[in-house]
């Protein structure tokens, strides 16, 4: 499975917001750190802002924050809701698929298995988990509680 670069900027876009509760960021910022294109960004957090999971706010001082608590954010769902669709083959495109085995071929129920073990493992990750507080260590994030962002060699425990 591979991510599109919307999901992938959606889930930067969050991560980030979740370690920068104490104050507004600006679509600015997150494009700057990730070295990303503002425009597409916009078109990304425009989304997240329609589904509640950003909230905007205008003006000389504005920017954006989480519209929901980390806890409450699941990366299954914001993933379901930022990929266009799930098709990893042509076999998943009845309308479109030419393959000469698709009468016996199982290959789709196996990548359909495949998709929906992925993402249940994804619903079982909220945007907290993706974050983690180390006390005593500075970090970026909300006065008092420092955040990092988990390792990729860490293992999720939600």
């Amino acid at each position: 499975m591979r991510l599109t670069t919307y999901t992938d900027y959606a889930l930067r876009t969050l991560m980030h917001l979740a370690v920068n509760r104490d104050r507004l960021v600006t679509i600015q910022d997150i494009a700057n750190l990730h070295s990303i294109s503002k425009n597409h960004l916009t078109k990304v957090v425009h989304q997240l802002g329609q589904i509640g999971l950003v909230t905007t706010v205008r003006g000389r001082n504005g920017g954006l924050k989480l519209g929901l608590e980390p806890a409450d954010i699941n990366i299954g769902n914001v993933v379901r809701q930022t990929e266009t669709d799930f098709h990893m083959a042509e076999c998943f495109h009845p309308e479109n698929n030419r393959c000469v085995y698709a009468s016996a071929c199982l290959l789709e129920d196996a990548l359909g298995a495949a998709t929906a073990a992925y993402l249940c493992v994804l619903d079982g990750v909220t945007l907290d988990n993706l974050v983690i507080k180390k006390s005593g260590i500075p970090g970026v994030g909300i006065s008092g509680h420092p955040v990092t962002f988990l390792s990729n060699r860490q293992k999720l425990n939600p």
